[in-house]
């Protein structure tokens, strides 16, 4: 290899480096205010509702939605303004979010709020993107490092998110809760600002000589139906059970707010932490064997929850929810990922993320629901015929020995 060769790639990965710090900071800063929402949302919620509690849940399922909708929005953003613009615009979101919930809270006005987390979760759209620009900005010997990285901003989210909602509880006194969404304003504001740093390269548009498949032939596929459903499954288990587990903490069994946030603080980290060896696990036993491992979690988890309501039981139940959830989602992503072409993609993801946070969003606002008609001990048995149907799936795929698309 030449001189000059080795100089330019020196200053590509320098540059890739340099961009990824960043991206990982944003990441760090960004992310956390999807913890900080599970955390008390549903608390907050419920403290604005009057006689029917059953809503309480509903500002969540807003977040859901927004997260829904972002997916969209930052390819729209990144189409239209740039990748840069795009994510600046995201991390403005988050703190308008904050700052609506905020005055919300104020006002206590419910439907407000419910609008205030749907821009946090808007936000949360584009934060999803910042691991794919991270591998987009690196060489391809530097991607596996790069998306390392932005996972373990991830890992930083679940601390961060949390503590502040413990700390800005009651920081605007007498108004619970508002204060933990307030900070949210300096922190999209200061990712805002790293991001301007940002010097992303234009993406090259890459050629195939295989003709793309119409949609419904690739959907219609056993490993992409499998894959989807399990991913699906996995990530409404999770919500559902993160969402409601807060209010059956505090509400249904009288435990402190700050020991329901460590709890999900606990649990987010359970489902980023395992992430930096979960693709090793994948290429060493499949995919189809690490989403039943991850089901198989979940089970255990619903065990742990149905053997009693001691604040042991809470945590370690959301601790192999989380964990159940990293298998599951990131082994169905493999899977479903595998069922078409590089230049599918575009379509095939955008289908498959309508049909997912759709039903995410469901799943939070029925937390609500079931908990305040049948509590705590019939939420848990939901996991059963969900995660046995997922199971009974992937290991159908497991034996039919279905190949992934080449």
């Amino acid at each position: 290899m030449s001189a000059v060769s080795v100089a330019g790639l020196e200053g590509q990965l320098s540059e890739a480096k340099r961009n990824v710090f960043l991206l990982t900071l944003a990441q760090a800063i960004l992310g956390s205010a999807g913890p900080l929402s599970f955390s008390v949302g549903a608390l907050a919620g419920y403290q604005l509702l009057g006689a029917d509690k059953s809503l309480a849940t509903a500002p969540l399922t807003g977040f859901n939605i927004g997260v829904a909708l972002g997916a969209v929005a930052v390819a729209l953003a990144a189409r239209f303004l740039g990748r840069k613009a795009g994510f600046i615009l995201g991390a403005l979101l988050c703190s308008t979010g904050g700052a609506l919930a905020a005055v919300a809270l104020f006002r206590t006005d419910f439907w407000l709020f419910a609008l205030g987390l749907m821009l946090i979760g808007l936000a949360g759209g584009f934060t999803q993107k910042i691991r794919f620009a991270a591998a987009d900005a690196s060489p391809s010997f530097y991607k596996a490092k790069a998306i390392s990285w932005i996972l373990a901003g991830g890992v930083v989210s679940a601390i961060v998110g949390p503590q502040l909602a413990i700390f800005g509880k009651d920081v605007l006194a007498p108004v619970t809760f508002a204060g933990t969404f307030i900070a949210l304003v300096p922190l999209g504001l200061l990712a805002a600002g790293i991001l301007c740093f940002l010097k992303l390269p234009e993406l090259k548009q890459t050629v195939s000589s295989a003709p793309a498949r119409p949609l419904f032939e690739i959907i219609a596929t056993r490993r992409f139906i499998t894959g989807m459903i399990c991913g699906i499954g996995s990530y409404a288990l999770m919500t559902f059970m993160m969402t409601g587990a807060p209010l059956a903490m505090v509400i249904g069994c009288g435990f402190p707010s700050e020991l329901a946030t460590l709890g999900i603080q606990w649990h987010v980290l359970a489902m980023f932490g395992p992430s930096f060896f979960t693709g090793v696990l994948i290429t060493r036993f499949g995919a189809e064997k690490v989403v039943a491992a991850g089901l198989i979690i979940l089970m255990a988890c619903a065990i742990v929850a149905h053997m009693g309501v001691e604040l042991w039981n809470f945590w370690l139940a959301l601790i192999l929810l989380g964990a159940g959830w990293n298998f599951g989602f990131i082994g169905a992503t493999s899977i479903v990922s595998s069922s078409y072409r590089p230049h599918e993609a575009d379509k095939v993801q955008g289908f498959h993320d309508i049909i997912l946070f759709g039903t995410v969003a469901l799943s939070s606002f029925s937390s609500g629901q079931v908990f305040t008609a049948w509590g705590w001990s019939v939420m848990n048995l939901v996991i059963w015929p969900v995660a046995g149907f997922c199971l009974i799936l992937v290991l159908t795929l497991i034996f039919s020995r279905t190949q992934k698309v080449v």
